[in-house]
Formats: C-alpha cells, structure tokens, sequence
C-alpha cells in the first residue's frame, strides 16, 4: 500500500491557473494579430481559477517573481476533492506520463 501512494504521489498532472474565460465568434479569433487585445469579463483584483484537469481545486492572486509570474494560491478544495480531480476519467495518465494541457475557456 505504501508503495502505491508513493507511486500515486509522483504522478503528473496537467495544472491550469484560468484568468478568466470568454466565448468569441470563430470570425473574431481568426481576425487577432500580433498585438490584439481580448478583453476579459473579470475585474484584475478578482482572483484566479486554479484547475487539475479542468476542475477547480482552488484560488489565487497574480504574483510577479524576478522576471516570471506566479500564482499566490489563496485557498484550496479539501483534500479529497483536490484527489478526485485526479481519479477515474481524469486525463493523467496510470504510468504517470504527462498530458497536454488544453486551454481553458
């Protein structure tokens, strides 16, 4: 049994930090260039999605740190929850190989 959690531990999951999502005509998306601006229905101060396998596991504000960005994650699903993200019909993988992750929204 010990020897299964430690498995089960070192699995990779596809993690998702959601700004906001929005539904556009395929004739807007095909009109973005370099450059374009997609406006969100979300305030900046609100806080982001945090998502395994595209289900919400949690929240967090936007961090710069040095030159990168991070997430200050804010609050979590119990423990149980944040597990069945990852159980059966989850996309990660028994053999623990990642998955792509897709683009939520």
């Amino acid at each position: 049994m010990a020897d299964d959690l430690k498995r089960i531990l070192h699995l990779e999951v596809p993690l998702i930090v959601q700004i906001a999502d929005r539904r556009m005509m395929l004739s807007e998306v095909i009109s973005l260039t370099h450059g374009s601006i997609i406006e969100l229905p979300k305030a900046i101060d609100e806080p982001l999605d945090i998502l395994i396998n595209n289900t919400p596991i949690g929240h967090g504000h936007a961090v710069k740190v040095s030159e990168n960005f991070g997430v200050h994650v804010h609050d979590v699903t119990p423990l149980r929850d944040r597990v069945q993200a990852m159980g059966p019909g989850s996309k990660a993988s028994a053999e623990g190989a990642p998955t792509p992750a897709t683009a939520a929204g």
